[in-house]
């Protein structure tokens, strides 16, 4: 029990929370006090300036009141933000101090001067007591070891003075009374100041759910790391606080490769078990240098106050330690990172623009430099400046009249006879002239265009198929938009459906690249189309991940060897491979097509390895229907098997 009243009136047991609003509350009450204590002492010495010593009247109340009006004013220039909380408890226990010494001294005082005068005298000291011991107790109510301690130097002393020394009953009544009085307003206080630790804790509690809650919304739970929204809030304020002398400014935008397929085949699960330990190696690598974010899926963005090339070195390596493998459930698994990154070096820009320009880069990486980082260069930004060109021109683009189809044969290996033509895009805008279809299918897949595109190309290739014989296939090529987009997919279907073209001269063709942005989907879709009657096949073989797997799970009906195993220059190196992969494909009764058949000697390994189709400008170019229908009209020689 004394052990609490001690820790009670040395503060030792209140928080920092409690403290900080203690101090703040008595920041406007002590100046009040001491005011308090100055305005009764001269009075009181006023009174008693003829009957008294001048030392007692004029020189006392002179220096208590000068005593407090320094006091006020020091309480008056206390800057809250100066003091820590050891501070604030150092503070609160010196003017508990302080009013004891003030209170006996008050007291000591004003019980000398009841010797002088006469009973209006004597009564004007017992209503100074009085009145000032209340008013003591109001202005030091958040403080009530104080408010307790000034009670008990000043009521105690008084009451005793009286009983004992006075023998007026008057007086003696007077002084029981302000001693009650003290006491109910002790209690008033003490509720009154439960009420207030009360309040505060309540608004701490408040507070520390507030900053949870705040916490919450802007972290990724999975990592830890700043989620979406709080990267793009921190970006927006810096770029905000930029102006062209700022030193430079770099953002980078990572993305995960290999990590959709790894999540496919080994489950959300084991997926979000490398997210987590990609957010951990992230935030080693980037510690002391920037901030990082997870900005959704297994993309994450930077930012640092650093040039580009700063950047670039920073990147090559965490782009290395991404690299390396994951041992997650038992099973280690090797994925990659490529980086996109846009700088603000020499220019003003808005946050959005310098996003951007890193998820460009990032673009640019994923295409050509897989595994790398790239920096947006004025490369970059003429091919942008091109590409928006191509998209406001695809906008407004009248496909009825500007998009076109070319045909490519496809041919027998051992007859050269025509087995299947490909239907190839082509676009004539009237303000950019011809655009190739490497330009402008990316631009209608990343602006939303590419679902009308493929639905007219559609049209297009069935209508050709009409005009070519029956025993003619008809290959169309399908987009990882395509696969993706049930809308898409219906569309087709009932073109199809409303057409005389039989589904089984239909062949859609799809890279295996595309199949990897949702494999799930791209399966249900393939099912469709197969289960119409229409048949597929994987293009470019040979280039992508888990070709196997694919063959086996997919309602594959052909194969399209990728050119570069034909022609180019490791063609010769990968002749072995080449005939490998055809002789896989009889194994399994899969028809094989080779792609880029440019030489005379590219024909006849093809026909001695048993490759069953051929496409490529030895065999004829791309060209339009009405060149197609004469070019089968033509002669065409057929080299000795």
């Amino acid at each position: 029990m004394l052990k609490n009243a001690m820790q009670w009136l040395t503060l030792a047991s209140v928080g920092p929370e409690m403290a900080a609003k203690q101090f703040q509350e008595l920041r406007s009450q002590v100046p009040l006090l001491y005011a308090l204590l100055s305005v009764n002492a001269l009075a009181l010495g006023y009174t008693h300036y003829e009957a008294s010593p001048v030392w007692m009247s004029l020189l006392v109340p002179g220096a208590l009141a000068a005593i407090g009006g320094l006091r006020a004013i020091a309480w008056l220039r206390y800057d809250p933000d100066s003091f820590d909380h050891a501070a604030i408890i150092h503070l609160l226990r010196r003017t508990a101090a302080l009013g004891c010494i003030l209170s006996a001294a008050y007291i000591v005082w004003s019980l000398r001067l009841t010797v002088f005068g006469g009973p209006d005298e004597r009564a004007h000291v017992a209503m100074f007591v009085g009145i000032t011991v209340i008013g003591c107790i109001f202005c030091l109510s958040h403080l009530p070891q104080g408010a307790v301690l000034v009670a008990s130097f000043t009521t105690i002393p008084y009451l005793l003075f009286y009983l004992l020394a006075s023998g007026n009953t008057v007086y003696i009544a007077i002084a029981l009374n302000i001693f009650l009085v003290t006491l109910v307003v002790m209690r008033v206080l003490m509720n009154g100041f439960s009420a207030f630790a009360k309040l505060v804790q309540s608004q701490s509690e408040t507070a520390r759910l507030n900053r949870e809650v705040t916490l919450l919304a802007h972290t990724d739970m999975l990592t830890g790391l700043p989620n979406r929204r709080l990267f793009f809030s921190d970006l927006r304020q810096m770029m905000a606080a930029r102006d062209a002398a700022s030193a430079p400014l770099s953002l980078g935008v990572i993305d995960l490769d290999r990590f959709k397929a790894a999540n496919d085949t080994y489950g959300h699960l084991v997926g979000d078990q490398i997210l987590a330990q990609v957010g951990a190696r992230l935030t080693e690598e980037f510690a002391g240098w920037g901030s990082v974010a997870r900005l959704g899926g297994d993309e994450f963005a930077f930012i640092l106050e650093a040039d580009g090339e700063s950047a670039i070195a920073l990147m090559t390596g965490v782009c290395q330690r991404l690299a390396e493998p994951y041992l997650t459930d038992g099973v280690t698994i090797s994925i990659g990172a490529s980086c996109g990154i846009a700088t603000t070096t020499g220019m003003k820009l808005d946050a959005s623009t310098l996003y951007e320009r890193a998820d460009y880069a990032l673009y640019t990486s994923k295409s050509s430099r897989r595994g790398l980082p790239t920096l947006y260069s004025e490369a970059h930004e003429a091919a942008v400046r091109s590409e928006r060109a191509v998209e406001a021109a695809l906008q407004a683009a009248d496909l009825d009249r500007e998009l076109t189809i070319h045909l490519q044969p496809v041919v027998n290996a051992r007859t050269h006879a025509l087995s299947a033509v490909e239907v190839l895009a082509r676009w004539t805008s009237p303000t950019l002239g011809p655009i190739s279809p490497a330009v402008f299918v990316p631009v209608a897949e990343r602006t939303g265009i590419v679902h009308r595109l493929t639905v007219k190309l559609f049209d297009m290739a069935l209508a050709a198929a009409a005009d070519l014989p029956d025993t003619t296939a008809v290959c169309f090529n399908l987009s990882a938009h395509d696969l993706t987009s049930p809308g898409t997919i219906l569309s087709l279907i009932s073109a199809l459906r409303n057409s005389e073209i039989a589904p089984s001269r239909i062949v859609f063709e799809l890279t295996e690249t595309a199949m990897l942005r949702d494999f799930e989907a791209a399966r249900e879709a393939l099912g469709v189309l197969s289960a119409l009657g229409a048949q597929i096949a994987i293009d470019d073989f040979g280039t992508g991940h888990a070709s196997l797997s694919y063959l086996r799970e997919l309602p594959i009906g052909r194969v399209k060897i990728d050119r570069s195993f034909v022609s180019g220059e490791k063609a010769l190196e990968r002749r072995d491979l080449l005939g490998a992969v055809i002789a896989m494909c009889r194994s399994l009764g899969l028809p094989c097509v080779a792609e880029g058949v440019e030489t005379e000697e590219q024909m006849a390994f093809l026909r001695e390895a048993g490759c069953d189709a051929l496409q490529g400008y030895l065999i004829a170019r791309p060209m339009p229907a009405a060149a197609l229908r004469d070019w089968m009209k033509a002669p065409r020689a057929v080299a000795a098997a």
